[in-house]
């Protein structure tokens, strides 16, 4: 029997058990969060990418 995990899944999991052992601060993990849907391709890529657009534009003042 092959199991198969999302990468998304295997990354969510693996930023919860950094932010609860304290190894990243929740804003680190954000960012990892947001890049490994950016990354995996999911349903929420283009969402994500345009939000991360946004923001960008927001901050550089464009």
């Amino acid at each position: 029997m092959i199991v198969s995990i999302s990468t998304t899944v295997v990354f969510a999991i693996l930023s919860v058990v950094l932010i609860r052992g304290r190894r990243v601060s929740l804003p680190t993990a954000l960012v990892l969060w947001l890049s490994g849907f950016t990354l995996a391709s999911t349903g929420l890529a283009d969402p994500v990418n345009t939000f991360l657009t946004t923001l960008t534009r927001i901050v550089s003042g464009h």
